[in-house]
């Protein structure tokens, strides 16, 4: 620990120096100093359980011992070059991702971050198409650039003047709390047959694309049924579009059981999107497309630090690890685990209304009677999760949900250390 940092002037000294749009967690936030696999420490030197990741970026764990050898010994030989220069790292890891991912995605352009990914993936999707009209999600999340917040289904993360024409919010599959007040699988997937009609009645009857998380993040871990993807992107692909599956917080076996969140719903994307758990904390986001939509992307463009020798040899590290120690099998076995016990403490306390999503992305929706969303207690959760010293993340469109997303590698006993202090906490609650 670093005696030298002293917490209240740190919380003075952001008050004063960064933009208020930069928030914090808690009442009194955090001030973390390091960490340490799945383990982070504050300035007072306490040890905190991460179950957030980060928002679910530091997916191997804190300070990787082998993701942070090969990235030192990267920067002793090049730091930064930008794509105007050839290099291995990044020509190496697209080689790796035209692996890794399914069907025929193949070409991929680097970036520094999802926002830029999601961008990057509408304009080839715009340029292949000849298009310019975009379907997205409601309730979704693709970033803080003007586009990016046009493509969110969230006032909360949408700034007044940022709105971008031609994006168009579908309905999203929301069983809990199902727009359409119908019930699973009575309605008929109804959510996504309803895609057709909103490209009828608002688009021009042709889309460049429809762009989704195959589980929606700061949503709050919605998750769709298993036929809503095969409907859905069906209907988009009549009307001439393609489909850009957003796997920033889906990707390299977060879900279990498969590498990339989409792959459980067997639809494969003409372009797919990554960044986050990409390089264990390093910054990088990516875009991979078919090597049909990828030609399509003509013309010059240019990132001066997408690509980075540094983020993409992280990244090469962290792959390498996911695949060398089955962490995509290991996450569904733990996962599992994880799920029932949390079904075990749903029968226990009223206030959880939902449990879903996959693997070790895990979404609690706290409710009220009737279900109403109940965002207050979640702030009583977090100031009492920290006293424990389990850290956890939250979102949703009413704040209500609860988002538990803990290294991959993580193991049952770290499991139910968790579920015994979330346990406590509802008792309290």
């Amino acid at each position: 620990m670093n005696n030298k940092i002293n917490s209240p002037d740190i919380r003075r000294k952001q008050k004063e120096y960064l933009m208020p749009c930069v928030a914090n967690y808690y009442k009194e936030p955090l001030v973390l100093t390091h960490g340490e696999g799945k383990y982070v420490y504050d300035a007072e030197g306490n040890q905190y359980l991460d179950f957030f990741c980060g928002i679910l970026t530091t997916m191997l764990g804190h300070s990787h011992p082998e993701v942070n050898r090969r990235t030192k010994e990267q920067i002793d030989k090049l730091q930064h070059t930008s794509t105007l220069y050839q290099t291995a790292p990044m020509v190496e890891l697209a080689e790796k991702m035209a692996e890794i991912t399914p069907g025929k995605l193949k070409k991929s352009f680097f970036t520094n971050s999802g926002t830029e990914a999601d961008e990057t993936a509408i304009m080839i999707a715009k340029k292949f198409t000849g298009c310019d009209e975009v379907l997205v999600l409601r309730h979704s999340y693709s970033g803080r650039s003007s586009l990016a917040m046009s493509m969110t289904g969230n006032y909360a993360w949408r700034q007044p003047g940022a709105s971008i024409p031609g994006v168009k919010h579908a309905l999203s599959p929301y069983c809990y709390r199902c727009p359409l007040h119908l019930k699973y699988p009575d309605c008929g997937v109804a959510c996504a047959q309803d895609i057709e009609e909103l490209i009828l009645t608002s688009t021009s009857g042709k889309v460049a694309c429809f762009l989704a998380e195959p589980i929606q993040g700061v949503g709050g871990f919605i998750t769709p049924p298993p036929e809503y993807f095969q409907i859905a992107v069906e209907i988009v692909r009549k009307y001439g579009g393609v489909f850009i599956a957003d796997e920033v917080q889906t990707g390299f076996g977060r879900t279990g059981g498969k590498m990339f969140g989409i792959e459980h719903w067997e639809v494969e994307p003409e372009i797919m999107t990554f960044a986050k758990g990409f390089a264990n904390g390093f910054p990088i986001g990516g875009t991979i497309a078919t090597e049909e939509v990828a030609d399509a992307m003509t013309g010059l463009t240019i990132s001066t630090f997408g690509g980075n020798p540094v983020s993409c040899t992280a990244a090469l590290a962290t792959v390498d690890i996911v695949v060398k120690e089955k962490l995509v099998q290991h996450v569904a076995e733990v996962g599992d685990y994880f799920f029932n016990k949390l079904y075990e403490l749903q029968e226990k306390h009223p206030s959880i209304g939902d449990v879903r999503g996959k693997g070790l992305m895990i979404g609690v929706e706290i409710v009220k009677e009737n279900k109403e969303p109940d965002a207050q207690t979640v702030l009583k959760i977090f100031e009492l999760t920290k006293e424990k010293r389990l850290l956890i993340g939250k979102g949703g469109l009413y704040g209500n949900v609860l988002r538990i997303t803990p290294p991959l590698n993580i193991e049952k006993g770290d499991v139910d250390e968790a579920v015994k202090i979330l346990d406590e906490v509802f008792g309290k609650i």
